[in-house]
């Protein structure tokens, strides 16, 4: 079974940027737990997290732990800050071509357009820097930075609790895509203008109290 750490950015002692009424260590709490419980629900994988509650974790003690587990992946997620505004995703410069790579592209791909079902939302690319839970982990290892919580049109969505979890969500889709995950049967159908219960009942030969639970 492939295993999976996700690590919520900052923590404890240790707010992260600040804005809007808004700090990075709960936010980045609040994705991580959504993608565990996708991950978890939907595939046959062993996920751990860095933290599941607001506790310090120190960044060499983030990638070792993952690295004493023997993480077949490692995925940082944070809130950016500086007033810009947009997406982007990060691996450690020296990777150009490697499993990073790939796994930074599926990220990408699949969280981007998630946003955007929220509004527009600037596409800043896939980038590459010297962070340490990306240069100390032996694993595959990309973070991603959602949106900048001093910016007040992405802090707005950053305090929508369906933005949140469908980014989540989208960060657990994308390792699924990247390792191939098995699924656990769950048969994924995107909602269409013009979709009811009853036509999307019929299309999969359920009920629509089936659909509906």
């Amino acid at each position: 079974m492939k295993k999976v750490w996700l690590d919520a950015g900052h923590g404890g002692t240790d707010s992260g940027a600040l804005g809007n009424n808004l700090r990075e260590k709960d936010i980045t709490l609040q994705l991580v737990l959504h993608a565990r419980a996708y991950l978890e629900h939907n595939y046959s994988v062993d996920v751990q997290v860095t933290r599941s509650t607001d506790v310090f974790v120190s960044l060499s003690d983030r990638a070792n732990r993952a690295n004493a587990w023997g993480a077949d992946i490692f995925v940082s997620m944070h809130i950016n800050a500086g007033e810009g505004t947009g997406f982007e995703t990060y691996r450690y410069p020296s990777q150009e071509g490697s499993q990073s790579s790939l796994l930074q592209k599926e990220l990408h791909t699949e969280i981007l357009p998630t946003m955007r079902k929220f509004g527009t939302i600037a596409d800043r690319g896939l980038k590459t820097a010297n962070y340490a839970v990306l240069r100390e982990t032996n694993m595959p290892a990309v973070l991603s930075e959602n949106l900048f919580i001093d910016t007040t049109a992405d802090a707005e969505k950053l305090k929508n609790a369906t933005f949140l979890r469908e980014v989540g969500e989208a960060h657990a889709r994308g390792i699924a895509k990247y390792l191939n995950l098995p699924s656990n049967g769950v048969t994924f159908y995107t909602i269409q203008s013009g979709d009811t219960f009853y036509s999307i009942a019929k299309k999969y030969n359920i009920t629509v109290q089936q659909l509906q639970d």
